[in-house]
């Protein structure tokens, strides 16, 4: 049974998104941290509206309609058929109930069937378990490890590349 959808993201959105990604313990999960003015958000919501490269997503609760995170695809190539997802579940109490791996099944159904593509990737840093879960959960399987690519908070980050192809998903 359905309990989260994907939608386009509304400008009325930009206040709660504007206080995730400026939650500094959070952002530290996925990377490293700044803080991000009202201005530059909005900026930013604008841009990414005109990319033809990217699809984003705003994860919501099909029986409030809050919306508790966004997700994307990124880096869309046509010529090689691949892209990158990213995923935020923002809302903190909203984590581990399923929701961020529902919303990871309805975006590769998407970029798999909508957009036809015949590979998706992602990045995830090594200590963070419960992401790696989901996305192991929905398919994908580790491709590498790049060690000690990211400096965040104090100390390098091995990052985790994982990957699902097509005919993995079902599809």
């Amino acid at each position: 049974m359905a309990r989260v959808s994907l939608a386009a993201l509304r400008l009325d959105d930009l206040p709660l998104m504007l206080n995730w990604i400026n939650d500094r313990e959070q952002v530290l999960l996925n990377g490293s941290y700044k803080p991000v003015s009202e201005k530059q958000h909005r900026e930013w919501f604008e841009a990414v509206q005109q990319r033809s490269d990217i699809f984003i997503f705003g994860i919501r609760l099909l029986e409030t309609d809050n919306l508790i995170g966004s997700c994307q695809l990124h880096s869309i190539s046509s010529i090689h058929r691949n892209a990158e997802l990213q995923i935020r579940l923002g809302e903190v109490s909203s984590r581990g109930q399923g929701y961020g791996t529902e919303a990871v099944e309805l975006l590769l159904d998407f970029g798999f069937r909508d957009l036809n593509l015949h590979r998706i990737y992602l990045h995830v840093f090594s200590h963070n378990a419960a992401a790696i879960r989901v996305y192991e959960k929905s398919g994908f399987v580790r491709e590498g490890l790049l060690r000690q690519t990211a400096y965040i908070d104090g100390e390098y980050r091995d990052v985790i590349l994982m990957g699902i192809i097509r005919e993995e998903y079902g599809v």
